[in-house]
């Protein structure tokens, strides 16, 4: 299966990447909630089989923090936050979210480089936030599956939070 099948990459399977990624989103976010999960969140290491249920838990951890993020005030990014509760480990807000959209943005990299060794076509992303028709319309479905669109993310300088 092409989803388990072993690859060149830090971890050797697409599943095994992709539940990696959750994981570690988990930890994060959890520790963003004020509700840390530390290592809880890796147990088990690789929670999910199957592409469904694993999809389905990204998409609520990926909405759980656009939710996170939205009510986020600026002063809530100097904030001091536990990220473990088994022992002392704590970090800025700001660095927390630096840190994860990294994170993600190298390994969903890492998949994307090794769906190209599949009969799946990979999506395109380098041009992911240009304002061009073609682009708005390649998005279109991401934005709408993700319950956001064009306007919610770049809306009128004057609706902006300031």
């Amino acid at each position: 299966m092409e989803l388990t099948a072993e690859r060149t990459s830090f971890f050797p399977s697409i599943l095994m990447s992709l539940n990696h990624i959750l994981t570690v989103d988990w930890f994060y976010v959890s520790a963003l909630e004020g509700k840390p999960l530390g290592i809880r969140a890796f147990d088990p290491e690789y929670p999910f089989d199957d592409i469904a249920p694993l999809f389905e838990a990204q998409r609520k951890s990926d909405t759980k923090l656009i939710d996170l993020v939205d009510a986020l005030e600026p002063s809530d990014l100097a904030r001091i936050l536990v990220l473990r509760d088994d022992k002392p480990l704590s970090e800025q807000a700001d660095r927390i979210l630096l840190h994860l959209f990294q994170h993600q943005i190298h390994h969903r990299g890492q998949v994307h480089a090794m769906l190209s060794g599949t009969s799946v076509k990979p999506p395109q992303l380098d041009e992911f936030f240009l304002g061009n028709e073609m682009e708005q319309a390649a998005r279109k479905d991401d934005f709408a599956a993700l319950g956001f669109s064009e306007a919610d993310i770049w809306p009128e300088p004057e609706k902006q939070k300031g």
